[in-house]
């Protein structure tokens, strides 16, 4: 397995995974993934979002972040789920999944403020204070697929960042490599 060299080791560094609601498998479409990957850029744009690793899987996602020192990451990540969830929503209109949207909807009944609950609560951050627990997480969301049987390789996998790190592509997403070597 890669290892990986962090630059700093405080707790500015963090793992976190996002679920959809009833773990419905939402990204099979390009569509869907071209939400998150968006939203992802932005974030990095527009919200001080170092992105590190991630993997998208077809029920959830893991992240490997770092935030600047302006932004907290549960602002970031309030923001990124609220218009992913909104996002997703729509995509699932427009392709008449109307039994997703039946279940996220019967999800959202006791929220007040919400119609659609696409997101589990929270999103389970983990602080990554080592460069073992940091290369730790880093295998784990990258081995994810090839796990599930998806892929043979990390790399082969479209949505995660095994393609930036062991082939330097970065045609799906642009990784803040330079937090990490």
């Amino acid at each position: 397995m890669k290892k990986y060299k962090i630059y700093s080791e405080t707790t500015s560094y963090y793992y976190s995974t996002v679920s959809i609601t009833a773990w419905l498998p939402i990204f099979q479409d390009e569509s869907y993934f071209k939400i998150i990957i968006d939203s992802f850029k932005y974030c990095q744009e527009n919200k001080g979002l170092y992105l590190l690793g991630y993997v998208i899987m077809p029920t959830h996602l893991h992240l490997i972040t770092l935030n600047n020192d302006s932004t907290l990451l549960s602002e970031i990540m309030r923001d990124f789920k609220n218009y992913t969830s909104k996002e997703i929503r729509k995509q699932l209109e427009y392709d008449e999944l109307f039994a997703f949207l039946n279940i996220f909807k019967k999800a959202a009944k006791n929220l007040p403020k919400q119609q659609y609950k696409v997101w589990q609560d929270d999103y389970h951050p983990v602080a990554l204070t080592s460069e073992k627990w940091f290369n730790q997480k880093m295998n784990y969301l990258h081995n994810n697929p090839v796990r599930k049987g998806f892929v043979e390789l990390p790399e082969c996998w479209k949505y995660s960042s095994a393609r930036n790190w062991f082939n330097n592509d970065d045609s799906i997403i642009r990784i803040d490599k330079e937090f990490v070597s």
